[in-house]
């Protein structure tokens, strides 16, 4: 199971900043010269008729869908954008997508540089077909001004999102730094707007410190997101955490919407010995696992935080860790997303994601649509999310319900290692 092949993992969706950040690519070499644009068509249909996860292409006909879209005349690169974005929307996929060139660029930005946009991370209800917001980044201006997990976009500049795909919304939602945009959001019977204003943002994927408990110190980390250098940071917040002998660990995944596959492993050998991390099945059914290979750094208990901003990667890790019985998840539901995509570069300088394959976790659940129930569930409620989205430095604190509860389940393993969950 290459690295190079599994690049995005199972990000959830393209971020209004425009960029999934932290991926390689699987052909990094780009043709010098650009192709006309029924080459650019053809491409995508060879990349999908090699590649593709579903050998029936989801019950589309492929092969007359070649015949379709290349006996038409492309007058420019616009036009046949336009029919691949076309193309592949017959395969009913919201993770199979197109990027046109400044699209595809943007998602070449350094992870740890910094990124324009409002700092939404948004995702296709895949049975609503609605946008919905997987997590905002934080203190971006979107976590600001209190927009959440699960809000549904429904309009963006005036602009009504039916029927709209993650790349058209991003083009729509991004722009000059200090402009603004104003993003229609549907939270439950709720409908009401939400001026945002532009900005740069910087993105922190692992904030740690040790807290003082009434049995000892606990070690809490925050992962936001599983990018390039989530890897290296994780293992540094660990080992320092250890280094201070803490009790156990509280490990927090909310609203991280996943990233890369590999960092997603590499972070649960820091906590698993030797078991199964996640497996893999391609179109042709062959099965890959990943494996923990005996580099764990503690064997003290871990709690982990979870939410239906909890996508992709940070399923993988919370599966390995829940199936393994290496650690209890407390929380809600997670988002859902078992699909793994690649992202493949064209020969006009575009760009697609394509999705390649099916994840299970250790005990072979396909978590796909269905996500990861917690051991413990514990719900939000809405003015309580809005709350803690408000005043961020609650998150993570005993004002915060599902920290608080998670603290509550880790001081009972770490009093009693088979102490009930109740």
């Amino acid at each position: 199971m290459a690295k190079h092949r599994l690049i995005l993992s199972s990000t959830a969706a393209l971020m209004a900043t425009v960029a999934v950040v932290g991926f390689q690519l699987v052909n990094p070499s780009i043709a010098a010269f650009r192709p006309s644009p029924k080459e650019v068509v053809d491409e995508v249909w060879q990349v999908i008729n090699r590649e593709y996860v579903d050998g029936t292409f989801n019950k589309v006909d492929w092969q007359k869908t070649r015949k379709q879209y290349l006996s038409r005349d492309y007058a420019s690169q616009a036009d046949a954008h336009r029919a691949v974005r076309e193309m592949l929307k017959t395969l009913d996929d919201p993770y199979t997508r197109f990027m046109d060139p400044e699209q595809f660029k943007s998602m070449q930005i350094d992870t740890s540089g910094e990124l324009t946009g409002v700092g939404i991370q948004l995702g296709m209800d895949e049975e609503t077909k609605k946008l919905t917001v997987v997590s905002p980044i934080e203190d971006s201006p979107a976590s600001k001004a209190g927009i959440i997990s699960k809000d549904i976009v429904v309009k963006i500049g005036g602009k009504s999102t039916e029927g709209m795909d993650i790349n058209q919304a991003v083009a729509l939602i991004r722009g000059p730094v200090n402009t603004k945009v104003t993003l229609g959001i549907k939270r439950g019977d709720r409908t009401f707007d939400v001026e945002l204003t532009r900005s740069k943002i910087e993105l922190h994927v692992v904030k740690a410190d040790i807290r003082d408990t009434p049995t000892g110190k606990v070690g809490y980390i925050r992962l936001t997101q599983f990018n390039a250098n989530a890897t290296a940071d994780m293992r540094k917040a660990i080992q320092a955490q250890v280094d201070k002998n803490v009790g156990g660990f509280i490990l927090d995944l909310r609203s991280n919407p996943g990233g890369l596959l590999y960092s997603s492993a590499e972070i649960a050998r820091m906590f698993i010995d030797n078991a199964t991390i996640v497996s893999t099945v391609d179109r042709k059914g062959e099965s890959e696992r990943l494996v923990a290979n005996r580099q764990s750094l503690t064997d003290k208990p871990v709690v982990v935080l979870v939410d239906g901003g909890s996508a992709s990667a940070s399923e993988i890790l919370s599966g390995a860790l829940q199936d393994n019985k290496r650690a209890i998840l407390v929380g809600t539901k997670t988002f859902g997303k078992g699909l793994v995509q690649s992202v493949v570069p064209l020969g006009d300088g575009s760009g697609m994601a394509v999705t390649i394959a099916k994840y299970f976790t250790p005990n072979g659940t396909d978590i796909n649509r269905a996500g990861i129930k917690p051991d413990v569930v514990i719900e939000l409620t809405d003015a309580q999310k809005e709350q803690l989205m408000k005043n961020r430095t609650e998150i993570g604190s005993n004002e915060d319900p599902q920290y608080a509860k998670a603290l509550e389940v880790l001081t009972k393993r770490i009093k009693s290692p088979t102490a009930s969950l109740n």
